[in-house]
């Protein structure tokens, strides 16, 4: 059953805008239109607890129906930052019919229950100036903009990157901040990490030509790697890479690769194989797709380390764990808190288990016995130092992030392990999402698509996400650490208790509706 169980308590916030949520009415000042949305100028916030944002356009096709009332005194004030791409059908594969991200609701509402205020707001390219100008009223900005979508409506990454960077100099929080999501998103994130536990420390980091082919000659004589570039999404120039004559050195070093040398390879992104040889392999890395390189199948274009390191030009090198074919691991995290743990296994025959490619998910609870010792490994003996090992001392955790763990127990697949080791593959905090949200999100099937058409239980599971996010980062805020107020805790433990009684059918979803909207009640 859809989510309708709180239809009125947000008739209380929305009035009759709610009952006609299906059929929104447009903006009447409107500046002009895009795909069905109405671009207009807002009136100034009624509410003066409120930052105003009379001066930014608004994207309005439905007002912010779901959102909890703001607080008349707000702890503090935060902003959630989002962008709509004219060009793209609905604004974006995340947005809803709104015009909002698909999961920014529970997030916007999560700080509210935690005492704080939350503004939906757009950026909007031609607004620059005045939108930053109107971003210092706030504590902080939450930014919840994809990867891409920025330069896609005809904005400048790097310009609102450095923007954002302006705003923390003047003692603003941003989440993630530019330098956390480049630092913890760069595959050379594994270098960084290579001594904590969740690392390997045969893990290199190559940002010119000549750093590539001698290292890489050089790891690989000695075993099977795994070589990763900086820019690619989904698995692309992630290459799996194995010696066709299995003539591997007993030691690091004892010897090189030569030219000639045949390298059997798979690339992650849909588990299709290759075969090249060193030079051709090193050739297609540094220039491209050129007479040197040979015939490639792939769809990536190859020179990897164009650019330089300053332009995101890497490759990393990291051991082959062969126990790769049985699976990987993801941590959902939110700060230092684990909220639930999913094991990917690829298609039989596959490496990978990137989305699209046939693997297999398994759900499991975040204390659960199968990954006991990970997760010693990586909340209590790893989280404490990880941000000044990627360099950024100082930075909070991201308040929603995944790490992807490989197996690197070195024995065969299938077989028992001799050691329970888990290594990071990466890290990802760019606008993760919250799947429990994806039946919001429009497209061609659903048009219309919005918070209305997320099933109750998978509602409830997102306000939980939201309200932890909220408690992380009043926190954060407070500068009190992860602790958290005794209220808060008390309502995240009956989110909590809802949560398990409706997968226990102890309660129906109705029930569990009835009873979490009461528990916001005000």
């Amino acid at each position: 059953m859809a989510f309708r169980a709180f239809s009125c308590r947000f008739a209380r916030a929305a009035g009759s805008k709610l009952r006609n949520a299906a059929r929104p009415a447009l903006a009447i000042a409107a500046t002009g239109s895009v795909a069905g949305y109405v671009w207009s100028k807002p009136s100034a916030c009624e509410a003066s607890p409120l930052v105003d944002v009379s001066r930014l356009t608004k994207v309005a096709k439905t007002e912010d129906v779901g959102l909890l009332p703001q607080p008349t005194k707000p702890k503090f004030k935060t902003a959630l930052v989002q962008i709509y791409v004219p060009s793209q059908p609905f604004g974006g594969s995340d947005k809803s019919n709104s015009g909002h991200r698909y999961d920014s609701i529970p997030i916007a509402n999560g700080m509210i229950a935690s005492g704080m205020s939350c503004q939906l707001i757009h950026y909007v390219p031609e607004d620059h100036d005045a939108f930053f100008k109107v971003m210092e009223g706030f504590d902080a900005v939450i930014v919840r903009c994809n990867p891409g979508q920025i330069n896609a409506a005809g904005g400048d990454q790097m310009k609102f990157d450095d923007a954002m960077r302006a705003l923390q100099k003047k003692g603003k929080q941003v989440w993630p901040s530019p330098d956390v999501m480049t630092n913890m998103g760069a595959k050379d994130a594994l270098c960084k990490i290579a001594n904590l536990s969740i690392g390997l420390p045969d893990t290199l980091a190559y940002y010119t030509p000549e750093e590539f082919a001698a290292g890489f000659k050089k790891t690989m004589a000695f075993q099977p790697r795994v070589i990763k570039q900086n820019r690619g999404s989904s698995g692309e120039g992630i290459w799996i890479i194995k010696l066709k004559s299995g003539n591997y050195c007993k030691n690091f070093g004892d010897r090189l690769c030569g030219d000639d040398e045949v390298l059997e390879m798979m690339e992650a992104c849909d588990n299709h194989s290759e075969t090249h040889t060193v030079a051709e392999f090193v050739e297609f890395c540094v220039n491209g797709r050129t007479a040197k390189s040979g015939k490639w199948d792939t769809i990536g274009t190859g020179k990897y380390l164009e650019g330089g390191k300053a332009a995101g030009g890497q490759l990393v090198d990291q051991r082959f764990c062969p126990r790769i074919v049985e699976g990987e691991v993801r941590m959902n995290m939110i700060g230092d808190t684990c909220t639930g743990i999913i094991h990917k296994k690829p298609k039989a025959g596959g490496i990978s288990a990137v989305g699209g490619t046939g693997s297999i998910y398994t759900f499991y609870s975040p204390d659960c016995e199968e990954f006991k010792q990970l997760s010693e490994d990586f909340l209590k003996t790893s989280i404490p130092t990880l941000m000044e090992s990627l360099d950024l001392k100082g930075e909070p955790l991201p308040l929603w992030w995944t790490g992807d763990f490989i197996n690197s127990d070195p024995g065969k697949p299938g077989t028992p392990c001799t050691i329970d080791k888990w290594i990071v593959g990466e890290f990802n905090c760019s606008c993760v999402g919250i799947s429990k949200c994806l039946p919001a999100y429009c497209n061609a099937e659903k048009p219309n698509a919005s918070v209305f058409d997320i099933p109750v239980k998978d509602w409830i599971e997102a306000t939980y996400l939201g309200n932890l996010m909220g408690q992380k980062a009043l926190a954060i805020l407070e500068g009190q650490g992860a602790k958290m107020s005794t209220g808060a805790t008390k309502v995240l433990t009956r989110i909590e208790a809802l949560r398990g009684a409706t997968k226990a059918g102890v309660l129906s979803s109705e029930e569990a509706g009835g009873m979490l909207d009461k528990l916001f009640d005000v």
